[in-house]
């Protein structure tokens, strides 16, 4: 757990009952730099029907909070010391009365919004969003829609259409895998059969069988094609 002590963290709102005003939406803010946090702070605490209710400086400390503070909406960031976004997003959507959770991050690769919006996010923004952006996004969230920019949303339906596309895929037999390992490592037909007891025909065969299912025709290409799948580890 980072050290920083959180801004808001001693203040009675943080570990009170909400006292917000009537119908505001009740944010917790997440980052662990503290001049982006309190950046952030700052910034959505002058925007109308917002109380920003607490900030910590890492998930664990986020988790601590939201059930105590009872946010609507948390607004995290997404790589963090002691635990990362992903994980407290995890944890404060498995809590009895959970927050909705809006990523608010510089990193927009395609595994990492995935990951994020499998464990419960319901809105991924990119730290260059101007505050009227954010500010959407949380009063959005807090009504249970999704705040995902266009970019974001491209990348998901990318990560889904090559997901299906694997799901399409043929698998490859423990056997093809096991030969295609020991091709990675440079071995010959010959050699692989003597491994796995096997005769250099039946290596043949089922390297075949795997250049099929791969729609590759070459050995080189056959492990390349497999470790982009994620069936071989080299």
């Amino acid at each position: 757990m980072s050290s920083t002590p959180a801004l808001l963290e001693t203040a009675p709102r943080t570990v009170s009952a909400p006292t917000g005003p009537v119908g505001s939406i009740r944010l917790l803010v997440v980052d662990d730099h503290p001049v982006v946090c309190s950046g952030i702070v700052q910034l959505l605490g002058r925007e109308p029907g917002i109380d920003v209710v607490g900030e910590a400086r890492d998930g664990a400390r986020a988790v601590e909070l939201a059930a105590v503070t009872r946010p609507d909406v948390v607004l995290m960031d997404l790589r963090m010391p002691a635990m990362s976004g992903v994980e407290a997003t995890r944890r404060i959507r498995a809590l009895p009365s959970p927050a909705q959770v809006v990523i608010l991050t510089t990193y927009e690769a395609d595994s990492d919004v995935s990951r994020a919006v499998e464990a419960g996010a319901i809105g991924y923004l990119l730290k260059d969003s101007t505050r009227e952006q954010i500010a959407e996004a949380v009063r959005t969230a807090a009504l249970g829609r999704s705040s995902l920019s266009p970019e974001i949303a491209a990348r998901l339906l990318r990560a889904s259409r090559r997901a299906t596309k694997r799901a399409c895929e043929p698998a490859l037999s423990p056997r093809e895998t096991q030969v295609l390992g020991h091709v990675a490592q440079g071995l010959s037909n010959a050699q692989i059969g003597a491994r796995l007891f096997v005769s250099e025909a039946t290596v043949k065969t089922h390297l075949l069988r795997a250049y099929t299912k791969l729609g590759v025709d070459s050995r080189a290409a056959a492990v390349a094609e497999a470790i982009r799948r994620g069936a071989l580890e080299v």
